[in-house]
């Protein structure tokens, strides 16, 4: 037996196909993965992920420590409610983990880091904290519910206290608004709008149950890889990880230069490699002929051979997608080892879906 977040029972109530991930006993679907994917494209669909972490920074140096920690700036992070996508890089360059970190107060910082990673997430932050003098908190009886769609911020927040409702509508995205017990975030993993809630667990069945009553559509980690790969963002361990780093991963945005004399973690390594010239690049692909992509399959190009990272069948599109990792002087064409048979494929620049629309050529 696994782990259970403060929403077993309701998943297990619900008739959701139970499954362990990273440890945890999670809902992989509630009877349609299909079902599920569109009900977050046309409506509103919700998805426990009170198994990933969320870690509270605090101390009077917490700002300088996390420009030292990650390749993003938080520097950049000014209003209180702000949030930031970043990646936590090794000496070599290699990416830790990628997460979102919230800027609170000048003294506090929260991050919400990835379940799959968590016990080296927290060793390699408890690790570099010391020297700058931060305490670093894990908030585990914390839940945390993603409530996704076009019409997901409208139905979750009249669900919410009145004065942080009023909050929660007024957001921008990548901001969060709190009160003394919920915590509010315009952020998601679906390429459709929505909130991620964390509240206390003991409050998570209640909202979650009002969230059902109110239909949205309770939604397992099978559709949320379906929308997250339409919405061209990366999965840690799949499209990066320790022995990739964001300029060969799609993520060279992410990493912030300026000003030069930030000495961030992993900022040489990627010096050096830019400096040489990056030599695999992470790219979209849509299938032309028949068939589905799977991790791991074999890229054909004219620059030599990649990898499929993550790959599906895409239930907004109709068409098999996926992210993969190819050669840097891959052209537009290739063709995926499918079963040992070459199908052509073409590159593209994710995302493949936004808002519910396709926005590639099909």
């Amino acid at each position: 037996m696994g782990k259970r977040t403060a929403l077993y029972e309701e998943h297990v109530r619900a008739g959701g196909k139970m499954v362990d991930f990273a440890g945890w006993d999670m809902p992989i679907h509630y009877g349609s993965q299909v079902d599920e994917h569109h009900a977050v494209r046309r409506n509103a669909g919700m998805f426990d992920v009170s198994h990933m972490t969320v870690v509270d920074l605090r101390g009077a140096r917490v700002r300088e420590f996390l420009q030292h920690l990650l390749a993003n700036d938080v520097g950049r992070l000014r209003t209180p409610g702000k949030a930031l996508y970043s990646c936590m890089l090794n000496e070599q360059g290699g990416v830790i983990d990628d997460l979102i970190v919230y800027f609170m107060a000048d003294d506090w910082f929260r991050m919400v880091v990835n379940a799959a990673t968590h016990d080296k997430d927290l060793d390699w932050i408890g690790r570099q904290a010391p020297p700058f003098a931060v305490d670093v908190q894990e908030r585990p009886v914390l839940a945390m519910v993603a409530v996704q769609g076009p019409e997901a911020r409208a139905i979750a927040s009249n669900l919410m206290a009145p004065a942080l409702a009023e909050q929660a509508r007024a957001l921008s995205p990548f901001h969060a608004a709190s009160d003394e017990r919920w915590f509010v975030g315009r952020t998601g993993y679906t390429g459709e709008d929505g909130f991620e809630v964390i509240l206390p667990g003991d409050d998570a069945p209640a909202f979650w149950r009002a969230l059902a009553e109110a239909g949205v559509q309770p939604c397992g980690l099978g559709a949320r890889d379906t929308l997250r790969l339409e919405a061209g963002m990366n999965l840690y361990g799949s499209d990066m990880d320790e022995q990739t780093s964001p300029l060969e991963s799609g993520l060279a945005w992410t990493v912030v230069w300026e000003p030069a004399e930030r000495d961030f973690i992993g900022r040489r390594a990627l010096e050096a490699q830019r400096a040489d010239g990056v030599r695999r690049k992470l790219v979209g692909l849509v299938l032309e002929g028949k068939g589905v992509l799977r991790n791991h399959q074999r890229v054909v190009t004219a620059g030599g051979d990649g990898e499929v990272t993550s790959g599906s069948f895409s239930p907004t599109l109709g068409r098999s997608i996926a992210l993969a990792r190819l050669p840097s002087e891959a052209g537009d064409t290739c063709e995926v080892d499918i079963r040992g048979k070459l199908i052509a494929a073409r590159t593209v620049k994710p995302p493949f879906v936004r808002h519910g629309k396709a926005v590639i050529d099909l």
